[in-house]
């Protein structure tokens, strides 16, 4: 079975590495070609080189899948927590509590109002698949963080999308330059939408990146003002064409959705949740094969992916000091079993 493409958009102009153009050529990965996020970057950077290269960012969405969001406007270091106006004392306890509950820590500031005044707003996202939930709190000192409980029970819920669109330039100038024009332009068409700037998502040559709470989905790679992105998700769908993957799902099943989304139109934020991922024997390469099983609306979807190096191997950040090789995703097939 074929890699999983999609037509270029009609208005794709010519290559430009200083608009970060891919070359419009499949790469034999899942995954399609890309429109270039907005903004200029010098050619050597990472996110130019990925575009380019054609590198397909599907099946890398992290591990989390409970959230912390910790509002702190103002400069940023590489290390978002430790190094901001947040306290730094409170931030080591922070970061250890986070650890020990299995929880992402992201910083989150508005678009544009770095240092402007802060609501000292904080929330917990859980984007378990069924249970997806989002609520919102506020702080009358960093410290109250250390004594509130993070499982939900506190705060306000929410149900409209909440974008986080990383800028997080201390960590890379990608993110900053791709990300903070994509910031500012959010929301777009009058769609209902939270828009945060947030801090290192992972990924950084897919820059432009923005993660999508509750539900957890990370887009890479976001173009233009990203208006095509909110108005899936106004749909209650993805947006498959800059679809990364959804965070806390293993990356073989993430590859596995992305292929049957493409293949069956299934492009539902809830379609498709995963029941098991087995993993199968592989040729020898350093190749590793799965059979993943998709709950599908006529029956189970049964999905055989490949995984993977990078037969070259390139700088993955513009801070990294060697160059890297990178896992690819292939499927090999798909067949939807009869209902039992």
């Amino acid at each position: 079975m074929g890699a999983v493409t999609t037509a270029p958009r009609p208005d794709r102009a010519e290559v430009d590495p200083q608009f970060c153009q891919d070359p419009g050529e499949a790469t034999g990965e899942i995954g399609a070609p890309r429109s270039a996020p907005p903004g200029r970057l010098d050619p050597a950077r990472c996110s130019v080189q990925a575009l380019l290269r054609g590198d397909s960012p599907v099946a890398t969405a992290p591990p989390a899948r409970r959230w912390l969001l910790v509002e702190q406007p103002g400069p940023w270091g590489r290390d978002a927590l430790l190094e901001s106006r947040f306290d730094r004392g409170v931030a080591t306890e922070l970061a250890a509590r986070a650890r020990e509950l299995g929880m992402r820590i992201q910083m989150i500031r508005r678009p544009g109002e770095r240092l402007a005044d802060s609501g000292r707003r904080w929330a917990v996202a859980d984007t378990t698949p069924g249970r997806e939930t989002l609520h919102w709190s506020t702080r009358e000192s960093d410290a109250d963080l250390l004594t509130r409980p993070w499982d939900g029970s506190v705060g306000e819920p929410t149900q409209v999308p909440t974008y986080l669109v990383c800028t997080h330039g201390a960590h890379d100038a990608c993110c900053a330059v791709r990300g903070r024009p994509l910031a500012r332009a959010l929301p777009a068409g009058g769609v209902p939408a939270d828009v945060w700037e947030t801090s290192h998502l992972g990924g950084d040559r897919f820059a432009a990146n923005v993660v999508v709470l509750p539900w957890g989905f990370v887009y890479g790679q976001v173009p233009e003002d990203g208006a095509e992105l909110l108005a899936a998700h106004a749909a209650g769908q993805v947006a498959l064409p800059w679809l990364r993957g959804r965070a806390g799902v293993a990356p073989a099943a993430q590859a596995a959705q992305q292929h049957a989304r493409a293949e069956l139109g299934l492009l539902g934020v809830h379609d498709l949740p995963t029941r098991r991922v087995a993993v199968l024997e592989a040729p020898a390469g350093g190749a590793e094969r799965f059979e993943v099983t998709l709950a599908g609306p006529a029956g189970d979807v049964v999905v055989t992916v490949e995984s993977r190096l990078s037969t070259e191997a390139h700088r993955l950040t513009c801070a990294a000091v060697r160059p890297g090789r990178w896992r690819t995703w292939h499927p090999l097939s798909l067949r939807v079993a009869a209902p039992a």
